[in-house]
This record gives C-alpha cells, sequence and structure tokens, in this order.
C-alpha cells in the first residue's frame, strides 16, 4: 500500500501483511487456497475482476505454484514416514517389516487418452497412504525446439502409452518400499486384471508378493459375467428372467457371503453358492438354506418356528437357472475365493482418489507440477485431515490465523460426522436399496 501527500510529492510504501523469506505471506495464502478449491490462474482472473482488485500475474501465480509444491511434497513425504513407523515392529535402520497394501492406479481423463495419472499404495492395517507416484507424458520443455535444453532437461515422468502408467508406477513403488519405508509390500490387493501385480510379484525374490482380491471387484465380476452371458444369450432378457435387478441382488448378496464368512473358505463356498439359489427361489419352488432358527434366511427361521412366510420373490424358473448356473458357478471355485479370504476392499484408494481429483480438476490439463501439488495435499488431508495442510503454510514460517485454524478444524469434524453417519446400519441399508 502507498500513501501519497496531496500537497507535495511525499509518498510512503509498505506492505499490509507480513513477509516471509522474500515472499508476501497473503500472496501464498491465496494461491494455497485457490489450489485447495482446485482453481488456477484463470479463475484467479475471474475472482479479481469480480472483487475489484488487482490480478496477479500468471508468472507469479505459478511461481508460487512450485514454491507450495516443494513444502507440500516434504510435509507429505513426513506423513507417509509416519504412516510407515505406525506399522513398523521395530524402528532399527537395518530392520524392515512386512505388510500388506491396496493398490490402485487413477487417471485424470478416462480410457486410456489420460496423460496425467497416479499410483497410490495405502496400507491395509492403518489405511494411510504409503506411497504415491505422480506421473506424466507431457512436458513443455521436453518438447522444446531448443535441442540444448532436451539434452539437459529430463522432466516427463513417463514414456509411452497411458495404460502402461499404472504398472509402471507400481514397480517404481514396491521398488524402493524397502529403501524409503523400511517395508516389503508382500500382500498385494488390487483388482483381478491389475497389470501391476505382475510387474513387482518377483521384486523381494520369487513369488514374494502375494495377490489378493477386493471383494468390491469380486461383485463386479459377478455382474460382468452375468451381463455378458444375458448379451449373448437373447432368451435370457425380458421381464421375470434375468433383468439387471436381478443381477444387482446377486451381487449384492454374493458380497454379504463373502463379508459374512472371513478367513473360512469353504463357509464362504457354501454361502455364495446359497446365496444363489436363495435367489433364484420363489414361493412355489424354495431353495432357502440353510436350515433351522439360526440361519440367514427368513424362510429357513420361519420354518424352524412353525410359521408361514409369504415370499413375495419372483425368482427365475428352472430352465434359466440350468443356463446361468455354469457361469455363476465358475465364480465359486474355491481358487478363485481364496484371493478374497481376507475380506478386504479397495475402498480406501477410491476415497483417496475422490481427494486428489477435487484439488485437480479433471476437465483442465494441468503440468506435473500442479499435478504433484495437488497429490501431495491429497495426501496430507488423507491422512491428516484438513489441519495437516496447515504444515504447508508452517513450512515457511507463516503465521496461520486463528480463523483459519479455527475453520479448518470445523471441517475436520464434519467429516468426521459425515463418516459416522455413512457407516451407521440404517444409512447402509437406504444405500442398497
Amino acid at each position: 500500500m502507498t500513501l501519497k501527500c496531496e500537497n507535495c510529492d511525499y509518498s510512503f510504501s509498505f506492505c499490509t501483511s507480513e513477509k516471509v523469506n522474500k515472499l508476501h505471506s497473503i500472496n501464498l495464502a491465496f494461491v494455497f487456497g485457490m489450489r485447495i478449491i482446485g482453481k488456477g490462474h484463470s479463475a484467479v482472473k475471474k475472482l479479481c475482476f469480480a472483487i475489484n482488485i488487482d490480478v496477479p500475474s500468471k508468472r507469479a501465480f505459478g511461481f508460487l505454484g512450485k514454491k507450495l509444491e516443494f513444502a507440500a511434497s516434504n510435509v507429505a513425504c513426513n506423513t507417509m514416514k509416519e504412516a510407515a513407523l505406525e506399522i513398523r515392529s521395530n524402528e532399527t535402520d537395518t530392520e524392515f517389516s512386512q505388510c500388506g497394501v491396496s493398490v490402485d492406479g487413477t487417471w485424470q481423463r478416462r480410457g486410456y487418452s489420460s496423460l496425467n495419472g497416479c499410483v497410490s499404495v495405502i496400507s491395509i492395517e492403518s489405511g494411510k497412504v504409503l506411497d504415491v507416484e505422480f506421473m506424466s507424458k507431457v512436458c513443455r520443455l521436453c518438447n522444446s525446439k531448443n535441442k540444448k535444453l532436451n539434452t539437459i532437461h529430463n522432466y516427463a515422468k513417463h514414456i509411452g502409452s497411458s495404460g502402461a502408467t499404472e504398472p509402471l508406477g507400481v514397480y517404481r513403488i514396491f521398488e524402493r518400499s524397502v529403501e524409503m519405508r523400511k517395508l516389503q509390500y508382500v500382500n498385494f490387493f488390487g483388482e483381478g486384471d491389475s497389470k501391476g501385480y505382475a510387474s513387482v510379484k518377483d521384486i523381494y525374490g520369487k513369488n514374494t508378493v502375494a495377490k489378493y482380491e477386493c471383494i468390491g471387484h469380486i461383485q463386479k465380476r459377478v455382474g460382468i459375467k452375468l451381463r455378458k452371458l444375458k448379451s449373448k444369450r437373447k432368451d435370457l432378457g425380458g421381464r421375470g428372467k434375468l433383468t439387471d435387478a436381478f443381477i444387482d441382488k446377486l451381487q449384492n448378496y454374493c458380497g454379504i457371503a463373502i463379508r459374512d464368512n472371513v478367513n473360512n473358505l469353504q463357509g464362504m463356498q457354501r454361502a455364495v453358492i446359497a446365496e444363489f439359489f436363495h435367489c433364484c427361489s420363489k414361493a412355489k419352488q424354495q431353495m432357502h438354506g440353510p436350515v433351522g432358527p439360526d440361519s440367514w434366511r427368513k424362510f429357513q427361521q420361519a420354518v424352524s418356528k412353525d410359521k408361514i412366510y409369504i415370499d413375495k420373490s419372483k425368482g427365475l424358473p428352472p430352465n434359466l437357472i440350468n443356463i446361468i448356473k455354469p457361469t455363476y458357478m465358475k465364480l465359486c471355485d474355491q481358487n478363485f475365493l481364496a484371493k478374497c479370504l481376507p475380506g478386504k476392499t479397495q475402498n480406501s484408494n477410491e476415497c483417496f482418489n475422490g481427494i486428489l481429483w477435487k484439488f485437480i480438476p479433471k476437465d483442465v490439463f494441468v503440468s506435473l507440477t500442479i499435478l504433484r501439488l495437488g497429490g501431495y495435499m491429497a495426501v496430507i488431508q488423507f491422512n491428516k485431515g484438513f489441519q495437516g495442510l496447515i504444515d504447508i503454510l508452517k513450512h515457511f514460517g507463516v503465521t496461520v490465523g486463528v480463523l483459519t485454524l479455527k475453520g479448518f478444524s470445523e471441517l475436520d469434524e464434519i467429516r468426521k460426522t459425515d463418516s459416522k453417519r455413512h457407516s451407521l446400519t440404517v444409512a447402509k441399508v437406504a444405500r442398497k436399496k
């Protein structure tokens, strides 16, 4: 701000905010706030025009973004190291621990044409992010016409197809796990068709990494197989037959059967097969099981108590059951079900992906610097909540205001309240309807 005298040429300039390491804290906080809501310089111009203030230059905005990216990387690395220390039973420098992780890759754009991607590894025990790898296929300096610059500059993190991003990112994370985290990721929880597992199954030695399935993907596979069968057989579709609603019902019951029989392979197989016949049964064709008052089927509970149970389900006719049964029974094989015995999911990875793409808009291409900044901020929020993001400003020595501390604390409380509400039995039942 500058004060000028009306009677003479005297003027006096001063800063309205503190200056830390040659950076104005208000400018740093402004860029920090815009990145929290996932907006860049274009949105900054619109905001400044609307509230009638000067627009910071694109160069200055980008410069502060790079500073924030460096600080966020330090804070995020510390949070991931703390998450690794929670798992390690012995904190000596020479030994390491073994653990299970859920692995998933995400892309900024759908399909196999995305230029930016991210691979995350989350601990099964603690549910916190242990490591991430951000990958981009584009760098303006690498693609410049200056040959001298191309030889000394190596910034693009991935050269190849977008589909190869995930296995390469997984390999890089597993390769540095012992050195950087003192951990060996010996249990790999991922998708059934994950190419990432093939790249790391022998990374600590031959067949040292075991593959497990996500329950959610098992359910999804049931639906995929049955819908594929339905598309081949036109006589399966129609009212009272293999409808999409019936397939969804089979998927849900399959997931329930698996979750109710964790670490019990034979019980899991029996339950998955029983739920198929339960869904296919109807009033004139009862195939409910198991029997007894402790049965999880209402029909058998009513029979054991000499009560009449009115079955309103439509079920399937016997000829359709015989057509569907071979396809479904392939999914009930013990070798297949053994992969989901621990009863774990990739929900944590999906949650992290959702947070990541809130910091980085999916509809606008971003550079690797912004991808890393948004990704590291997502790691911090996922592991430590909104209050963890304050450490980015503290890294510069900025004095954090009372309203900022109070507001971020309030956001964390809202998130905890929503999480508790979504975990209630009533909420879970409502989501299934």
